[in-house]
């Protein structure tokens, strides 16, 4: 619909006629929009080929509507068809916006090889490029492992090198900034456990064991798997994304250029944090999720 107007443009016309013996007259009416339906280039060529002893093609579009890029990609199309063909186009008829971008679009030549082609790959080359880049990622896992355990080894003969400052603020993020999540995640899974073991229970008149039931499921299972879904949803993306912007902002560059390890600076501390804070976390979670349980059984 015309903003201005606010009538709804007629859609996109087409038409053909010759101007003399060497000249095809193309009428552009109507609505010339990429939400529109348009005629496709190749009509002109058609036209063309029909009449060969077309050596020119004009313009006449003082019947359109509304236009945008659309309109510029068709003559676009059209220029390339027409100079592949040796055919002059003439753009006087042409509205005078839609000259100066074409204008603007031919002043800088595309580069050769700037398009990008789609290559159609088999199914063994994908299966084998999935291979090579699954062999690549379990080395540099395997790399990284070696170094983490070398730099743990420098930790028990006391030469590791890093800021207990930042172990500290480390342990605080991962520790107690983590503790709301973990209460309710764990309170919500002792509430399931217990509501679900009722009803089952229930039928066989053996809800005295629900409170055995929350107790070993988050004990032995719950509690452990919740913490550390948690710990590494929240607490291991935190640290990827402290890293990758790091790497990005060539900071982890710098430390090695200084003579520093990055793994002794950035690595270990935070996994010295987690080391130290999984397991009061989990023991946390065990509690929660109990007292999750319990608090169904004094509902109920």
């Amino acid at each position: 619909m015309d903003a201005t107007t606010g009538v709804r443009p007629s859609p996109s016309e087409m038409s053909f006629s010759r101007r003399g013996d060497d000249t095809l007259l193309v009428r552009l009416a109507g609505s010339w929009r990429m939400q529109d339906r348009l005629p496709s280039a190749t009509e002109v060529q058609k036209q063309v080929k029909l009449n060969p002893r077309v050596r020119r093609i004009a313009f006449e579009t003082q019947e359109i509507a509304a236009w945008d890029s659309g309109l510029l990609t068709f003559l676009s199309k059209l220029v390339n068809q027409s100079a592949q063909g040796q055919i002059e186009l003439d753009r006087e008829g042409l509205p005078s916006g839609v000259r100066r971008l074409l204008g603007l679009a031919e002043a800088v030549p595309e580069k050769k090889g700037a398009r990008t082609k789609a290559v159609q790959t088999s199914f063994v080359e994908r299966v084998g490029r999935s291979f090579i880049d699954s062999g690549q990622s379990l080395l540099e896992m395997l790399t990284f492992l070696g170094e983490v355990t070398l730099t743990f080894g420098k930790l028990l003969r006391m030469k590791a090198r890093y800021r207990t400052s930042d172990l500290m603020l480390l342990i605080q993020e991962c520790g107690v900034q983590a503790l709301p999540i973990v209460t309710l995640i764990s309170f919500l899974v002792g509430v399931i456990l217990a509501f679900v073991g009722a009803v089952q229970l229930l039928q066989f008149g053996a809800q005295i064991y629900v409170a055995d039931l929350v107790g070993i499921a988050m004990v032995r299972e719950m509690g452990a798997m919740m913490a550390g879904i948690i710990m590494a949803g929240r607490t291991g993306a935190a640290y990827a994304a402290q890293l990758g912007t790091m790497k990005v902002t060539q900071e982890i560059d710098a430390f090695t250029t200084m003579g520093f390890s990055p793994l002794e600076f950035l690595v270990l501390p935070r996994m010295i944090a987690l080391i130290l804070m999984m397991p009061l976390l989990v023991l946390y979670a065990d509690f929660v999720g109990i007292l999750g349980g319990a608090a169904v059984g004094l509902v109920s």
